[in-house]
């Protein structure tokens, strides 16, 4: 099972704010996993960030229809 973090986890690792994790959320540049009620990160959706920009496969549709 792959690992998961918090917002604030994620922001940590990335060095940004919990804030831009967030608007990141909403705008589908990252994937999100519900555990429960709270949002969780794939570490998997980190590495996009950091490799491709955030291009994450919740996102690329978007890119193409657009």
């Amino acid at each position: 099972m792959e690992h998961l973090l918090s917002v604030k986890e994620a922001a940590k690792q990335l060095g940004i704010s919990k804030f831009t994790v967030e608007a990141w959320l909403s705008k589908k540049k990252i994937q999100r996993t519900k555990v429960g009620r709270r949002t969780m990160i794939r570490e998997s959706e980190l590495e996009k960030v950091l490799v491709d920009g955030g291009q994450s496969p919740a996102a690329s549709w978007q890119v193409k229809l657009g």
